[in-house]
């Protein structure tokens, strides 16, 4: 991944100081602490955690027990340092390592509830603002795929756009213009006729249920990409799988993935 800016979180964090360990903490005293998994998920973000702090002490030790992507508990990583600066690091990295872990977790109990179906499993823009880039980050360390990271990574028509353009088959001809592959939002069969008459590249099939999926799946009969999205859970989302669609696409992977239990211990 690439390197992350930390700075504006830390001041956030610490205003103008930790007056509870400048007041507990001899200055100079150093300590030695590990990260922990308090409960099974899969690791992400050590990275950013490394960068926390390396920002409060340059001369940190920072070693990784785990690495991002693999599903543990207990001992991620290790480190040792200035000892108020492990302090002072320490919420903002667990922030950081429980939110992202807990996306890659969730995300990695959707791809596994679909193995063997050829399904891929994206995430949507639906994410944290100022965080996106660790959002998706975290989705591909638990075997998830990203949709666009930016509106301009491509084509996706929705329903807001399908009004302003007045139809879906006016919408995929405007947007064919573009020169980028044109996906839209299909809520019906009579859409789907309509996209695919229009030549749209992928359609969105948005909260059909499983029996309208499998007619959408045999009338599009490969001549485009098709995505179910809309309602999916991890009780339903092998069904969807399994009506031969070729992507799910889910915003709770980002928007309401629980926070996994994470902790530092000073040894």
């Amino acid at each position: 991944m690439t390197a992350v800016d930390v700075r504006a979180w830390i001041a956030e964090d610490l205003g103008a100081g930790d007056l509870t360990s400048e007041a507990v903490v001899p200055e100079g005293a150093r300590a030695r602490a590990v990260i922990l998994l308090k409960e099974r998920g899969v690791v992400c973000g050590l990275e950013p955690v490394r960068a926390v702090f390396e920002a409060l002490d340059p001369e940190v030790a920072f070693e990784q027990v785990a690495a991002d992507g693999d599903e543990t508990e207990g001992e991620i990583a290790r480190l040792e340092g200035d000892a108020r600066a492990l302090l002072g690091g320490e919420r903002l990295a667990l922030n950081l390592l429980g939110r992202l872990s807990g996306i890659a977790t969730l995300t990695r109990l959707h791809v596994d509830a679909v193995d063997g179906t050829g399904v891929t499993i994206l995430d949507t823009r639906k994410t944290t603002p100022g965080l996106r880039a660790l959002e998706k980050y975290a989705v591909r360390c638990g075997g998830g795929t990203n949709h666009r990271l930016r509106l301009d990574d491509g084509v996706l028509i929705k329903d807001n756009h399908l009004r302003l353009a007045g139809s879906v088959g006016a919408a995929v001809e405007l947007a064919k213009g573009s020169g980028a592959e044109v996906e839209v939002e299909c809520e019906s069969l009579e859409e789907v006729r309509e996209a695919l008459a229009a030549g749209a590249d992928w359609l969105l099939l948005d909260n059909m249920s499983l029996s309208r999926l499998v007619e959408a799946v045999a009338l599009v009969a490969g001549r485009a990409k098709l995505e179910a999205s809309g309602g999916i859970t991890l009780d339903n989302v092998r069904e969807v799988a399994e009506t031969g669609v070729d992507f799910i696409s889910i915003g709770a992977l980002t928007h309401s993935a629980r926070a996994i239990d994470v902790s530092m211990e000073v040894l």
